[in-house]
């Protein structure tokens, strides 16, 4: 009788999991696993591209403070290297002459959200909302259109990701992470960059990293003598006729 009913209830959790599968998807991150199981082909944000050309961009979040901007923008200006900032709606009203900088010096700014929440427990409505207004905070300093959107936290579900597409954003995460937020040394950076960069590869870095600025100028020289070159990322990924696959790689149609 306990080998029967044992079985019962196996029986039952594996039926629970099938229809919590059928109903679009069971993250496994909220019982302490990374894996995500999702049933059918799930809408994707561009990690990276397929390109052939060596051609990589590097990104900025802007959400916190703007202590090491300036080192971060004059690393930038001294290699010569157009990098691509995403900023929060409130950090933009903040720091406008911050976001007239960037621009002026021919960077490339994209969305980081209206108030850097988990977008995807948001509402159609509320993710509207964030998006329209936190693009239109930027536009009125740059006077240019908004077209780059990265999710806080990289946390995103199939509505956000189709609503910023039908918006006209191209929702961006990257491949490769700095982890400069921890606070890592100058040089900790720089290798673990390095190490992972390939073409068509986004790198993710913060506006206020600790080392960040010290860590630029290691990662443009090593990465530009492995024959790298460094383009935002609006210059990266392609606008029209592309593929995504499974691991949100970016692929041009007639590569697919």
């Amino acid at each position: 009788m306990r080998f029967i009913t044992v079985r019962l209830r196996r029986l039952a959790a594996f039926a629970l999991l099938f229809l919590l599968l059928a109903a679009g998807g069971l993250s496994a991150k909220a019982a302490g696993a990374e894996a995500v199981f999702w049933s059918g082909k799930r809408s994707l944000p561009i990690y990276c591209v397929e390109r052939d050309d060596n051609k990589i961009a590097i990104s900025f979040d802007c959400a916190w403070g703007t202590e090491h901007t300036d080192a971060i923008l004059k690393a930038l200006s001294d290699a010569k290297v157009r990098a691509t900032f995403f900023t929060v709606q409130f950090w933009a009203e903040k720091y406008p002459a911050y976001l007239k900088k960037i621009d002026e010096a021919g960077h490339e700014i994209g969305t980081h959200s209206a108030t850097h929440s988990y977008m995807s427990r948001l509402s159609e409505t509320e993710i509207r909302a964030e998006l329209k207004s936190s693009s239109e905070a930027i536009s009125s300093v740059t006077g240019k259109q908004v077209t780059l959107f990265r999710p806080p936290y990289g946390d995103y579900d199939d509505l956000l990701i189709d609503t910023a597409n039908a918006m006209g954003l191209y929702p961006i995460q990257w491949d490769v992470d700095s982890l400069d937020w921890k606070d890592l040394s100058a040089a900790d950076i720089a290798a673990r960059v390095v190490a992972r960069v390939k073409s068509g590869s986004v790198i993710l870095c913060h506006n206020n990293g600790l080392h960040t600025a010290e860590a630029l100028p290691i990662l443009f020289d090593t990465l530009r003598a492995k024959g790298y070159d460094f383009v935002p990322i609006g210059e990266l990924i392609y606008r029209e006729n592309y593929t995504i696959d499974n691991a949100g790689k970016q692929i041009a149609e007639n590569k697919a």
